[in-house]
């Protein structure tokens, strides 16, 4: 007798179909489904896996991530002011995207400044206290793989003024953008070495269509020249406890982003 197929493979006529859930599959594949034990004629009740092997809600946050740090670069651009004001500082650095970040640890997977870049570029039409010249939007994977964890960096070169305005704007449109929640707010620091301030906040970050939540630092800085926001999302931060998250070694690894990414013009 044949075996009736389904989508998902062959279907018998006994025991409980094959558990569909979250990890299950879905567009990025398979991951670790947990095996059913039978107790007598009934299946167990099918248990997910532990979150750190499912990749799904951490490839979408990247996905969201990344529009949500665009979305915020934007906001930042049009909270800065009305008018063009004297005295903004000359020319001096330029916002890189190098082949790799924090000393070789990521990537570069994908450069999406003539895309997502554009709509931060495309807001620098009409009177500002701000002259973009280029926006930078990038993802670097954890040593090359977006599955293991994932670096963005949203931001643009220039010349700017209000630098804490720019850096609150920024924060203003992430907390706005689309399944984002602020977990901790944002919070000033100054590392060793640092000089400029380093914004960084606790968000979450719900998987579209699903129930996986990612939990990841943002963290932004707006000097005279550049001006950028830094998500590091990895696996370890499905279902974190936004508590847990060390926001003062975010906001170092941030200052080394800008430190790597940050270089002269002349």
């Amino acid at each position: 007798m044949s075996t009736p197929q389904g989508p998902y493979g062959p279907q018998h006529s006994y025991g409980p179909p094959p558990a569909q859930g979250p990890y299950a599959g879905g567009p990025y594949g398979s991951y670790g489904q947990q095996p059913q034990q039978a107790y007598g004629g009934w299946g167990a009740p099918p248990m997910p896996p532990p979150p750190r092997k499912s990749r799904t809600g951490l490839v979408i946050g990247i996905v969201g991530g990344v529009v949500a740090l665009v979305v915020a670069v934007v906001v930042g651009l049009a909270m800065v002011g009305s008018k063009v004001e004297s005295g903004l500082p000359d020319a001096e650095y330029q916002l890189t995207l190098p082949q790799t970040l924090l000393n070789g640890r990521y990537e570069l997977t994908d450069d999406m400044s003539d895309t997502q870049g554009r709509k931060v570029e495309d807001e620098m039409n009409g009177a500002w206290d701000a002259k973009v010249t280029k926006a930078r939007v990038a993802q670097y994977g954890l040593g090359g793989r977006t599955t293991e964890g994932v670096l963005v960096i949203s931001g643009m070169y220039g010349r700017f003024q209000h630098l804490a305005a720019l850096r609150g704007g920024m924060f203003k449109g992430l907390g706005e953008s689309d399944g984002v929640t602020v977990a901790v707010p944002a919070k000033d620091f100054r590392p060793d070495g640092a000089d400029t301030t380093i914004t960084c906040e606790v968000v979450t970050q719900k998987q579209r269509g699903g129930t996986a939540t990612l939990t990841y630092p943002a963290c932004a800085w707006a000097d005279g020249n550049t001006a950028a926001m830094v998500a590091e999302m990895t696996a370890s931060g499905l279902h974190k406890d936004p508590a847990d998250v060390d926001l003062e070694a975010a906001a170092k690894t941030t200052l080394q982003v800008r430190s790597e990414a940050r270089k002269s013009i002349r």
